[in-house]
């Protein structure tokens, strides 16, 4: 039953089956929210539900009895974990107390896509590495955005207040100016009184736009090149787990047939 298990839980088929299941199921989720569509098939809608959660149940089932005897190894991924936990929470009843975090629960179903498609695993990985670096970079933007908003306050309070009459203002402003949108009628209501504010707004753009956010970008391509070397090892270390358990059984097969030919054979009559 386990190596029946291992192998359906292996196979591209039932993984790409279990991908298609979970496609399907955020799309009825989006058909949902169309009244039109929900008219008089309510029924249909709530049995359909209830056939994808059977199935979503099933493989974790299988997946969990591959892992048998040592089902802990299962939850050291955290991608199994994740998936154990949706759909154990997506069984909660849709009504009751905790009515909201089961339909919470289901509409996270579709996320799952996630952890079954391996480049979105790798993308979500590569995220979930770079926080730590980006919170450095982040608080080196906040110290620039913070630092040119006391200048732009100091410099364009009198002759531009409506972008920088205040600190909230000047912060909100320098945030805009980041997104590059519209910064440039922001720069021309100071160009009017002085004529210099030019170096402002460049030295603010060339800083927080073509330094730090490169950095956001060189911090996730560094990142991912440390995913897939991670993503590698794991598969090398998984390979060779799988030829560590395959010696032990040919090594339990020899002793078993080793033994078979030491026994005794009582002598023909």
């Amino acid at each position: 039953m386990v190596a029946w298990c291992r192998r359906v839980a292996d196979s591209l088929a039932f993984q790409g089956f279990i991908i298609f299941v979970i496609v399907l199921n955020a799309a009825l989720m989006g058909i949902q929210t169309s009244p039109r569509a929900m008219a008089g098939r309510e029924s249909l809608f709530s049995a359909i539900n209830t056939v994808v959660q059977v199935i979503f149940v099933i493989e974790l089932t299988i997946r969990l009895t591959a892992f048998w005897p040592k089902v802990g190894a299962f939850f050291r991924d955290g991608w199994n974990t994740f998936d154990f936990v949706i759909v154990a929470v997506s069984l909660m009843p849709t009504s009751g107390p905790f009515a909201a975090v089961a339909r919470l629960a289901r509409l996270l179903r579709a996320t799952r896509i996630a952890s079954r498609v391996p480049e979105l695993k790798l993308i979500v990985g590569t995220l979930l590495r770079s926080f730590t670096s980006m919170g450095h970079v982040l608080m080196l933007l906040g110290l620039l955005l913070y630092i040119y908003a006391i200048m732009g306050y100091n410099f364009f309070r009198e002759t531009d207040p409506a972008h920088f009459g205040s600190l909230g203002s000047a912060l909100l402003t320098l945030f805009q100016v980041i997104t590059l949108e519209g910064w440039v009628e922001i720069q021309a209501s100071s160009l009017r009184t002085m004529p210099f504010s030019w170096v402002y707004f460049a030295s603010f753009i060339l800083l927080a736009v073509f330094i730090v956010i490169n950095l956001f970008i060189a911090i996730v391509i560094n990142n991912l090149e440390a995913t897939k070397q991670a993503e590698r090892m794991a598969e090398m270390l998984g390979k060779r787990g799988d030829v560590l358990r395959q010696i032990v059984k040919l090594r339990e097969d020899l002793e078993s047939l080793e033994h078979a030919i030491r026994r005794p054979t009582n002598p023909m009559s």
